[in-house]
Order: C-alpha cells, then sequence, then structure tokens
C-alpha cells in the first residue's frame, strides 16, 4: 500500500511491514549495478536498514509518498554499504599483500617460515597487533582455500586441487591437478604442528572453528589467526611454484 502524507499510520512497524517488498525490489534492481564483493544479502541487509530509516525519518509535511521516499533511503543504504564493503575489501587485501611479502622475504632469508614473532618484528608491530591483524583478514575472508592461485581461465583454487576431479577431467588437467595437489601436500609438511591441525580439522573434517578451538584447548581467535596464517603461507607458496 503507498500512503500519501495525510494517510501515514502512527505505527512505524507497520509501515515498514507494508513496504517490505521494496527492499525485495530495488536490491533486484540494483543486483547487476554492484561489485561482486557485494551478495544480494549484503544488498538486502543494507536495504532493510534504508526502509528502517526512512520509516524514522519521514515527514509528512513534505507532501511526498512515503514510497518515493523509502526508495531513495533504500537505494542510498545499499550504496553507502558498497563503499564501506569496498574500503574494507581494498584495506585488508592489502593487510594481506604486506603479510605475503613480509613472509615471502623472511622465508628466502631464513630458509624456513618465519613464526609470529619473526613476522611482527618485521613488520614493525607487537606480537599482539601482528595477531589482531591475521584475525581481521580471517575474519572478513580475505584469505580461503577456495581463493584462486592464478589468473588464468583455468581459474585453479586449493580446494580443487583437493577433489578428485579424474573421472571428468583430461589428462592434462588431471597431470596438472596432481602437480598441484603435490606441492600443497609439501607445503602443509612445513606448516606448525597447530597450522596443519587447524587446517586438517577444518578442511577434511570440517569442524567449525568454535569446536576446533576445543580440540585444540585455545580460543576460537587464536583459531582464527592460525588459519588465516596457515593460508597465507600456502597461497604464497604455492603462487610461487605456479610463477
Amino acid at each position: 500500500m503507498i500512503y500519501t502524507p495525510q494517510q501515514l499510520p502512527e505505527d512505524r512497524t507497520t509501515l515498514i511491514k507494508e513496504h517490505l517488498t521494496l527492499v525485495d525490489i530495488i536490491t533486484g534492481r540494483m543486483v547487476t549495478q554492484v561489485p561482486s564483493f557485494m551478495n544480494r544479502d549484503d544488498m538486502r541487509s543494507a536495504g532493510m536498514m534504508g526502509l528502517i530509516d526512512a520509516a524514522n525519518k519521514f515527514k509528512p509535511e513534505k507532501k511526498i509518498l512515503f514510497k518515493t521516499f523509502a526508495e531513495y533511503r533504500i537505494r542510498g543504504a545499499i550504496l553507502d554499504e558498497m563503499r564501506k564493503l569496498d574500503w574494507f575489501s581494498r584495506s585488508l587485501r592489502e593487510k594481506q599483500t604486506s603479510i605475503s611479502r613480509c613472509m615471502a622475504e623472511l622465508e628466502r632469508e631464513l630458509g624456513r617460515y618465519p613464526d609470529e614473532a619473526e613476522m611482527a618484528e618485521r613488520m614493525g608491530l607487537s606480537l599482539s597487533q601482528y595477531q589482531k591483524m591475521l584475525g581481521q583478514v580471517s575474519h572478513l575472508g580475505c584469505v580461503s582455500l577456495n581463493e584462486t592461485l592464478d589468473h588464468s581461465d583455468s581459474g585453479r583454487s586449493f580446494q580443487d586441487a583437493l577433489v578428485d576431479k579424474s573421472k571428468t577431467a583430461s589428462p592434462v588437467t588431471i597431470l596438472e591437478n596432481h602437480e598441484l595437489s603435490k606441492t600443497i601436500a609439501t607445503i602443509l609438511e612445513q606448516l606448525s604442528e597447530k597450522e596443519r591441525l587447524v587446517i586438517s580439522l577444518y578442511y577434511y573434517e570440517e569442524l567449525t572453528q568454535k569446536e576446533i578451538a576445543v580440540v585444540l584447548d585455545v580460543s576460537e581467535g587464536r583459531i582464527s589467526q592460525l588459519h588465516s596464517q596457515a593460508l597465507i603461507k600456502l597461497k604464497t607458496k604455492v603462487k610461487n611454484n605456479i610463477d
């Protein structure tokens, strides 16, 4: 229902409920206009906040239909969320890149993977600051076993290398996947014991980070940090092998 200023109900909750479809309509219109890092759920959540904001700020004396005002606020909220997510995405990509670069440099110098204290010192951070950065990167999804390893059309990922595709893949693809799997297996052996356990329990046993924290008797935040650092090591090493 479309309300004129004279018909505006006093109950804002009712007003919001009667215009919920606007959020879905506008999300549908805008879904092709936003970058890939923003999914439909992100858009709908932002749109809902825009609708609530519209209901709270709508002034009948402005002589404008609530539907028109709400559409404006919903669209604005989605665009604001897009800008915020883009800032987080770029900021965390930069953090991930700096961690990867530092790790590669130290590995060349030491002939082994650096530990967290060595990473923190090289980056000019305290150990707690470095671990906090690892947690941020992990929580916001910038590092994933499903991330693409290279920029070729094949779009290979860590997860692809762990899945048996021999029934449908060509001989060349089978060989490539086999070599990549061997590379990953070798790199996994170089991780710390806890990092290997986190990777194994998370991706092979499919435990949640909360469940892994109970198994290893550490905090869930610590599991997030170990997970993030292990994947950065994997990604850096595998990309170097591919290159």
